[in-house]
């Protein structure tokens, strides 16, 4: 059985920074590509950061380039995302994704694992 975890998120201030985790379980996490996705309330879940299944593959949102940073850890089977510089439009819940499939990393459909989310939230 696959789980996906996600942990870290809060309540910060613009131009704070916060670390989420994704623990995975029940997978091979080193064959999988992996995302993170957010969702803000009245919107459609959409990419932010991501791996493919291709060794040093990384894909970023352009509206979170340069601010946050994607990584893994294969033995810990964890994936975190690094978010400096915050703003109040990243405000949304957080998701992690994973998938066996060799599919378009920022495509919701592509990923057949989610987690529960985690509440990101920047004030002014």
């Amino acid at each position: 059985q696959v789980q996906l975890v996600e942990s870290g998120g809060g309540l910060v201030q613009a131009g704070d920074s916060l670390r989420l985790s994704c623990a995975a379980s029940g997978l091979t996490f080193s064959s999988v590509a992996m995302g993170w996705f957010r969702q803000a309330p009245g919107k459609e879940r959409e990419f932010v950061a991501g791996f493919g299944r291709s060794v040093g593959s990384t894909y970023y949102a352009d509206s979170v380039k340069g601010r946050f940073t994607i990584s893994r850890d294969n033995a810990k089977k964890t994936m975190y995302l690094q978010m400096n510089s915050l703003k109040p439009e990243d405000t949304a819940g957080y998701y992690c994704a994973a998938t066996y499939q060799w599919g378009v990393t920022y495509r919701v459909s592509t990923y057949d694992y989610w987690g529960q989310g985690t509440q990101v939230t920047v004030s002014a």
